[in-house]
């Protein structure tokens, strides 16, 4: 499946089965607990994250959280 990820695309090996948001997020290699995720322009609280599927060609648009003072 190939998607775009804050402007650059993307190739996952899903073995053509549908991915969760939360699955596709993994994949990428990010943690879901320092992350704003925008899918196909829409932010998607990450308690739907599991609702969610990603599809071949979508968007998304991944804010990292960071502290600092």
């Amino acid at each position: 499946m190939k998607i775009k990820v804050n402007g650059e695309e993307k190739f996952i090996n899903n073995s053509n089965k549908e991915f969760t948001l939360t699955e596709t997020l993994i994949q990428l290699g990010y943690k879901n607990n320092t992350i704003i995720v925008e899918l196909n322009n829409l932010i998607i609280n990450n308690q739907s994250w599991q609702e969610n599927k990603v599809k071949d060609g979508d968007k998304l648009e991944i804010v990292s959280i960071v502290g600092g003072g």
